[in-house]
């Protein structure tokens, strides 16, 4: 008896704290999922419905069955949408969750719906429309977000700012030129969400476990109910597939690095070193102890954001990469990658939407610093070129010599007299003014896609007509 006690003592020290109960506990707590899975439930009952329409057209269920079955789902739909539901951790997931309601409510046509299906396939249809569904959203948001940044250029097409390379003043742009940069990244993004959306526009349901089934189902008819191109063309590979997750997960990832990028600008833009632009206070916060203080606490979180988005990608495909066909429980562990990046994604967009819409564009300290760091020594050295006929390289070499003056002048190098300039190079006239002002810099720069507000305003008519 003593021996028996401890082994059981043991026993429990061993499965430890919530798992007093032993191997069961653990086994429910490790396999359960509709902790998380139950929010595919309307893709869940969707799914069901077709499959249940499909069956009683091919003769496979009573048209009966098939009435008792969608009403039993709209029933359960709503209770679900109502907050009245009861999720069982003991039934797993959300499939078996509906299913038990089902027969509860329905009595033994409920058995019928799961003729000629398989958890593997309805779980791969489940997942497929939700983040079908959840790709759309994000196409609309970034259509948001561009349409945002093509009122801030549009707006903003002659404010001359410092352009950067490697964060040291380059040449001048404008800041509507900037602002269209972001437009091109996110249109981008944009393209990946459409080419995605074609890309996995195939119906899983049919392929049952693996090998797909015997009865006379018609796949394409729920793959137009369900909204799809077209059935997957193999069983296999359906229940095997979560490529349409790494896909919006990859896209998630580049797109929360583009709106990282542009959160870094806006959170250096917002100090007082550079007071480029002032934040609202809907996107910021103040110090506890320090009463001057305006945080740029939203442009933090969204640049944040992208770790865990990015985190969610190398798990799922670290998940996937051993896998052997077909499926395999691991692929468990896919949808709370999902779900988690969708939400980070979907609240970074619409944040980074409000800040760009919202921020005070502050001009005269962007025009104020255009200049600075010698910016338009590149237009000294083009204009040599054209003007004066110097190979660039001596070009090149003559700015240097007039920057390394106006270095030790301590001026900019529109304030040089002409004299100081000619004894550097005698083909310089009293027409090179004409190109040392930042406006004259960026004016110039009509190449295509290049920074000139002409050009500029070019751009955005191209974007609209297409936003």
């Amino acid at each position: 008896m003593a021996d028996g006690s401890s082994e059981t003592k043991s026993s429990n020290q061993m499965w430890g704290g919530r798992f007093a109960s032993g191997p069961d506990a653990i086994m429910e707590e490790i396999n359960a999922s509709v902790g998380f899975d139950k929010k595919l439930y309307a893709q869940d009952i969707r799914g069901s419905i077709a499959h249940a329409t499909m069956l009683a057209h091919q003769g496979i269920i009573s048209a009966e069955d098939k009435d008792k079955i969608v009403h039993g789902l709209d029933t359960i739909l709503s209770e679900i949408d109502s907050g009245a539901f009861e999720f069982s951790r003991r039934l797993e997931d959300i499939h078996m969750n509906i299913e038990a309601r089902l027969a509860a409510l329905i009595g033994p046509a409920a058995g019928r719906l799961h003729t000629a299906r398989s958890r593997n396939d309805q779980v791969a249809l489940d997942f497929r429309l939700w983040v079908k569904e959840e790709l759309q959203k994000t196409e609309k948001a970034l259509t948001g977000l561009i349409a945002a940044f093509l009122d801030r250029a549009e707006e903003h097409a002659d404010t001359v700012m410092p352009g950067f390379t490697h964060l040291q003043t380059a040449q001048p742009v404008t800041f509507g030129h900037h602002c269209m940069a972001y437009v091109e990244m996110f249109g981008r993004d944009r393209a990946r969400v459409r080419h995605a959306i074609e890309h996995m526009d195939e119906s899983p349901i049919g392929a049952a476990a693996l090998a797909g089934t015997g009865f006379p189902i018609d796949r394409h008819m729920t793959a137009k109910a369900l909204g799809f191109r077209e059935p997957t063309r193999n069983s296999i590979d359906t229940v095997s597939d979560r490529d349409f997750a790494l896909e919006f997960l990859s896209i998630a990832a580049i797109a929360a690095t583009h709106l990282s990028r542009l959160a870094e600008e806006i959170v250096i833009w917002s100090t007082p070193q550079f007071g480029f632009i002032r934040l609202s206070d809907a996107f910021s916060t103040g110090s506890s102890i320090m009463p001057q203080k305006k945080n740029p606490d939203a442009a933090e979180l969204v640049r944040a954001k992208t770790g865990r988005v990015n985190g969610s990608l190398v798990a799922l495909l670290t998940v996937m990469k051993g896998l052997p066909l077909a499926y395999s429980k691991d692929m468990q562990e896919d949808k709370e990658q999902v779900f988690d990046a969708a939400e980070s994604l979907e609240l970074a967009i619409a944040a980074m939407t409000g800040m760009i819409r919202d921020v005070t564009i502050r001009a005269d300290r962007m025009k104020a610093a255009a200049g600075s760091g010698y910016s338009t020594a590149t237009d000294l050295a083009d204009w040599l070129v054209r003007e004066a006929g110097l190979p660039f390289r001596d070009a090149h070499h003559v700015t240097g010599r007039v920057v390394a003056l106006a270095e030790q002048k301590g001026c900019d190098l529109a304030d040089l007299p002409l004299a100081e300039l000619q004894a550097i190079n005698s083909a310089i006239t009293d027409k090179v003014y004409g190109v040392l002002t930042v406006e004259a810099s960026v004016a110039s720069r009509t190449s295509f896609g290049g920074t000139a507000p002409s050009e500029v305003r070019k751009q955005i008519s191209w974007w609209r007509a297409r936003n």
